[in-house]
């Protein structure tokens, strides 16, 4: 780092003192003393978590961990990418009238290290990582890696909010029981989690699935599960204000994780991932709905199948950064208000 980027960090983390002196949340770098393409890429240019005393509000987590896809790898790579285009974000977020990293300490915890050669030691290891950045405090927005994550993720919120309400955004079901006989997988973590009672089945939905199927048993068991479906069809005949509603009303008060494959967008918003399906969501669709979300109960959130080798100009990536920093808008907004009593 140059002397001019440690000039405008120091004098940022002067202004803005870490939390055990001051209940003020640090930051982003200021883009005016630091250029964004310049000095660690932490998402949205905020603090490490050890920056702030090793507590935060919501913290950024990845996990680059791919071994549980079915067809293109490289998802490992997608939460450094995705920060990498964060770099542009700023403050104040107008669509949702609030300055997020203001309301609440937003800081990267960075990389869970999971074993790449041992997908079961893996998921062991996120839930523990998972488990011990909640008990401090946090929700969670992570950065995959692969579908697979969400299912320690899933155990690790439930075990402290109980069943959860779930919305999926993806373009395919990932309920499937086993891939060459693999119960863990991208494509399997929603069936375990309904298998081991880890999701309020009165109120899970898929929103954005397109494309073929196995066979029509498929939809059968998905159904069987309690899932809803609203396909990117839907999205697009019916509109974005209208699905929001249907979904709102679907998650009522319940605690909501939300889990976003970044193949939910069509290959034109987002090419670079592992399992493309042609006729997706737009971004602005996925963004407007996660936007419309804001009243409801948000506990953590996960972001995944970023795989930036497929992609091109970093439309993936930027889309990506785009769809957690509303996530991260909507758990700071509620955090916010939990503490002022509204």
């Amino acid at each position: 780092m140059s002397n001019a980027e440690q000039h405008g960090q120091s004098k940022q983390r002067a202004e803005q003192p870490e939390r055990a002196h001051r209940p003020d949340p640090v930051g982003p770098v200021d883009s005016s003393r630091v250029p964004r393409y310049a000095g660690p890429a932490t998402f949205a240019r905020l603090p490490r978590l050890d920056e702030v005393g090793g507590t935060a509000d919501v913290a950024v987590v990845g996990v680059p961990f791919d071994t549980g896809v079915s067809y293109r790898p490289g998802a490992r790579f997608g939460g450094n990418a995705i920060r990498e285009a964060s770099r542009l974000l700023r403050p104040y977020n107008p669509a949702q009238e609030a300055a997020p990293f203001a309301l609440a300490q937003v800081a990267d915890a960075g990389d869970i290290p999971a074993n790449p050669f041992d997908i079961g030691e893996a998921v062991e290891t996120v839930q523990e990582a998972a488990d011990g950045l909640l008990d401090s405090g946090a929700r969670l927005m992570t950065l995959g890696g692969d579908h697979t994550i969400a299912l320690p993720l899933l155990r690790s919120v439930v075990r402290k909010h109980g069943p959860v309400a779930l919305l999926h955004f993806d373009a395919h079901l990932d309920t499937w029981d086993t891939y060459f006989g693999a119960a863990y997988t991208h494509g399997t973590p929603f069936r375990r989690a309904f298998e081991e009672g880890l999701l309020d089945t009165s109120a899970v939905s898929h929103v954005g699935t397109r494309g073929p199927l196995y066979g029509r048993k498929d939809l059968d068991e998905d159904a069987r599960m309690g899932f809803g479906i609203v396909t990117s069809a839907d999205v697009m005949r019916r509109g974005v204000d209208e699905v929001t509603d249907q979904l709102r009303l679907r998650i009522g008060d319940r605690p909501l994780y939300i889990s976003v494959d970044i193949d939910v967008l069509d290959p034109a918003h987002a090419p670079g991932t592992g399992t493309p399906e042609a006729g997706g969501l737009t971004s602005r669709e996925l963004l407007e709905i996660i936007r419309g979300l804001a009243g409801c109960r948000l506990v953590s959130a996960d972001l995944v199948e970023v795989a930036p080798a497929y992609d091109q100009a970093e439309i993936t990536s930027v889309a990506a950064s785009h769809t957690a920093y509303e996530l991260t808008t909507v758990m700071a907004r509620q955090i916010a208000e939990g503490r002022t009593g509204q």
